[in-house]
C-alpha cells in the first residue's frame, strides 16, 4: 500500500515555533512531486565529512559513464541513468531462473540548499559519487563586530 502523505501548515506547526518565513520552503519541499513519487531505485547514501563536503553515493551497477547524466537546474540536482541493457532487439534470448539485478532506467532528484554547488562526480566499480560543497559568500559569513 503506497499512501501519499501531504504535509500541511498544521502538521508541521512544531517546526514553525522557532522559525520565521520558512513555511513556504517547507511546504514546497515536502509537497514536491519528486519527493512524493520517489522510488527506492537506485539506492543511495548522503554523507557529510568534517570539512562540510557533502557526498551523494548511488549504487548504479551495470551503468557506464555514458549512461549517466547529471544536470543542475534551479537548485535541483537531477541524476538520470539510461541503460541499453534493456534492449529487447537481442535475438539471443536468455531464460532467467532468477533476475535480481534491476537493469532499469532511473531519475533521482535532490533539492540543494542555497550556496550548495556540485564539486565533482566520479563513477567507479558501479558506485557513483557526487561531491557537493556549501560555498557561502564571505559577505554572508558571520563577522565579529568591534565595540568602540
Amino acid at each position: 500500500m503506497n499512501k501519499q502523505i501531504r504535509f500541511t501548515t498544521e502538521s508541521l506547526s512544531p517546526l514553525f515555533k522557532a522559525s520565521v518565513g520558512f513555511d513556504n520552503l517547507v511546504n514546497e519541499f515536502f509537497n514536491e512531486p519528486a519527493f512524493a513519487n520517489a522510488t527506492g531505485y537506485p539506492p543511495y547514501n548522503i554523507s557529510k565529512d568534517s570539512n562540510d563536503v557533502y557526498e551523494i553515493t548511488l549504487a548504479v551497477a551495470g551503468f557506464k559513464k555514458s549512461d549517466i547524466e547529471l544536470e543542475l537546474e534551479d537548485g535541483t540536482l537531477k541524476i538520470t541513468g539510461t541503460s541499453d541493457v534493456l534492449d529487447t532487439t537481442d535475438t539471443n534470448k536468455v531464460e532467467y531462473l532468477h533476475k535480481g539485478i534491476a537493469e532499469r532506467n532511473f531519475v533521482r532528484t535532490f533539492k540543494l540548499a542555497e550556496y550548495v554547488e556540485v564539486k565533482d562526480a566520479n563513477l567507479e566499480d558501479g558506485i557513483l559519487k557526487v561531491r557537493l560543497l556549501k560555498n557561502i559568500p564571505d559577505a554572508l559569513k558571520p563577522q565579529k563586530i568591534q565595540i568602540s
